[in-house]
Parts: structure tokens; sequence; C-alpha cells
């Protein structure tokens, strides 16, 4: 196998990747990080994912949380790059991340339905239990800057923002994310992902100021311009 021809296949996975993936996937989970990370409570984050919340309520928190999420392990990225930049700890976020991909309903089903009900059961508990034992040694690795994130997040002046409106909001990205991935003709994608983003932006514009707003696109850019490009290489050399 020549060079010129790993090239050639490396640029026509991205190609695939870029038609399949972008717009039903990786763009919402953007807009959903973004969100996350500028306009959702820090207070929440913390509580639930922090590095000082109790163990038994963190881990096991980020560990089932992505049981909802139809997203696959490049999806996942910007979430956790969202509620990480919020508040939370190296070690309940990498949990989230290495389970999310694993545990999601669709995954499980699929699994249990090809492969049956004990192979299905057994990806479940292996993804939960092996996800929290990689948060843990993240957690222990990390601890020295998990301690300094804390108490800037602490001193942090965080703007008041209506927890109705961010529930809202968010459960308006998640079923345009969920639903984008599980769709499979562009029809019922108009059909009902069009009326879902005409009510996101119609809501972001009533409840949420110019600033709020503002940052919110910010923090999505960032993590676009942060993660896209190494998604890119990865898919490329994958």
């Amino acid at each position: 196998m020549t060079i010129e021809t790993l090239l050639i296949a490396g640029f026509e996975t991205v190609r695939e990747y870029l038609a399949l993936h972008v717009l039903m996937c990786l763009v919402p989970a953007f807009f959903l990080a973004g969100a996350v990370a500028s306009l959702f409570s820090r207070e929440s984050v913390l509580r639930y994912f922090g590095a000082d919340a109790p163990k038994y309520i963190s881990y096991s928190v980020a560990s089932v949380s992505g049981v909802l999420l139809a997203v696959c392990s490049c999806t996942v990225l910007p979430l956790f790059a969202g509620i990480y930049k919020r508040g939370a700890g190296i070690g309940p976020a990498t949990t989230f991340l290495f389970s999310a991909p694993a545990i999601n309903l669709l995954a499980i089903v699929y699994t249990a339905k090809i492969l049956g009900f004990d192979i299905g059961a057994a990806r479940a508990v292996a993804a939960i239990g092996m996800s929290i034992v990689i948060g843990l040694v993240m957690a222990m690795v990390f601890r020295s800057e998990d301690k300094a994130k804390v108490r800037a997040m602490t001193l942090a002046v965080e703007n008041e923002i209506n927890p109705a409106h961010q529930a809202g909001l968010f459960a308006l990205l998640l079923a345009i994310l969920v639903l984008g991935g599980i769709i499979d003709t562009w029809m019922w994608r108009g059909l009902v992902l069009g009326p879902l983003v005409i009510l996101t932006v119609y809501v972001s514009k009533k409840w949420f100021d110019d600033e709020q707003i503002h940052d919110w696109m910010y923090e999505t850019w960032d993590l676009t311009k942060k993660i896209f490009p190494l998604l890119l290489v990865g898919v490329f050399f994958a």
C-alpha cells in the first residue's frame, strides 16, 4: 500500500465524516456545549460534577447521564469540554466522556437486540464501571489542578439566569441533538427539526439578553475552533 493510497483513503474518510456527522451531530453538540459553558448554572455543575462534590454523587451522575444522549465518541467531546469549562472536575468529566457514547439507550438496545440481553447488560455495566475507574485515576493525577479550579470557580461572579429558561433551552438543544441523530431521512429532519430550531432561536432572543447570547456564541466558537480540527486529524489517521 503506497503513501498516495493512504492519503486518498484518509481524505475520503474525512469527506464521509463531514457529510454524515457535521450538520446533524456536531453542530448541535457545539451549540449545546457553548450554552452549558456560558449560560447554565455553575452552581449546579459544581454540585453534581465538581471536584469537591461527594464522589458517590458526582461519579454516579456522570456515569449514567449519557443514557438519553444518542451521541458518538466524537459528538461527546464538545459536551465534555462544555461541562469541564463550567466547573466540572476532571474526574467526573472524564467519566462522562468515556461512558456517554457506550451507554446511550440506542447503543444498549441495539447491542442487546443483535448480541443478546446478557451482552447488552454486560456492555452497560462494564462501560459504567470502567468510566468511573478512569475518572478516579484522572482525578488523582490532576488533583492539584482541580483544587485550583474549584477556588477560581468559587470566586468567579456569575450572572443570574432564570433556571426555567436554562432548563427550557437545554431541553430544546438536547432534542435537536438527539432527534438529529435518530431521524435518518431529510424530509422528516426538516419537518421535525425545523420547528425546533425556529423555536430555539425565538426563545433565545426572548429569554436572554444580547450579552448572554454573545457569550454563548463566543463559547460555541471557542470550543469549535479548539476541538473540530483535532477531530478531523483523528478521523484522517483513523
